[in-house]
């Protein structure tokens, strides 16, 4: 017998998405995304400067931070400015949100110039690593179509379109967009960020329990392309709407 989800949903159905382009009244870009309880503020700040390893070189980046508000859960966490140090879960999450951004954008028709998506976790319900990655897209495109506008690119320098989403197993059965009472007890779980075309940018995929299988290794694979191609269009749909 196969395992209900507490939502009621399918196996392989996403939480309702919203994504709300252009929230922010200030940055060059922005995106809010809601995943089912899950709400991910993003936005994406144009800085005329690059690291100092990318002076002179004619190329640019795109980089980004994470952080989750106080009450973002349950309980109370305290704010990692009041630590002076970000825990390492939150470096890791930035970073892997950076590198799922800068592998579809051209950095050479970027120019000398960064780009930042920050992303600020207002709500956690399981998946914010993966919202952020789907709502940073859209806040990045609409920063650099505003470059374009201007006349200070020549075109966009995006390749195609990124999304994330999570994948995991619980009591045997393989599940797409897990929330965070899913999570708590899946057997094996991994985030999945693709491409729009399908190429794999980065799977983290772990076992919490026996070692997967290689079935369950493909239907991850198989349930997480269904869920970013549909993720990707409404990226497309709510670019659309600026």
């Amino acid at each position: 017998m196969s395992f209900v989800r507490p939502s009621g949903r399918r196996p392989d159905e996403l939480r309702p998405v919203l994504l709300e382009p252009g929230w922010s009244r200030h940055a060059e870009g922005s995106c809010l995304i809601r995943m089912g309880d899950t709400v991910v503020l993003c936005t994406a700040s144009v800085d005329e400067r690059v690291p100092t390893f990318l002076r002179n070189t004619g190329k640019g980046w795109v980089t980004a931070e994470y952080g989750m508000l106080p009450r973002a859960t349950t309980t109370r966490g305290e704010r990692e400015a009041a630590r002076g140090r970000q825990s390492g879960r939150t470096q890791e999450i930035q970073r892997l949100i950076g590198r799922s951004l800068r592998a579809v954008t051209d950095l050479e028709l970027l120019g000398e110039r960064q780009i930042v998506v920050d992303c600020d976790v207002l709500q956690a319900d399981g998946g914010t690593r993966t919202a952020s990655i789907t709502g940073g897209y859209v806040a990045l495109h609409q920063a650099l179509e505003g470059l374009v506008r201007k006349g200070e690119l020549p075109r966009l320098p995006l390749r195609e379109p990124v999304a994330a989403v999570s994948c995991g197993v619980v009591e045997g059965t393989a599940l797409l967009d897990l929330d965070y009472a899913e999570d708590s007890i899946a057997q094996a779980d991994g985030n999945f960020v693709l491409s729009a075309s399908g190429g794999v940018v980065e799977i983290q995929l772990t076992a919490e329990d026996l070692p997967l299988s290689d079935h369950h290794v493909a239907a991850l694979r198989a349930l997480a392309e269904e869920g970013v191609a549909r993720l990707v269009a409404l990226q497309r749909e709510a670019i659309a709407r600026l």
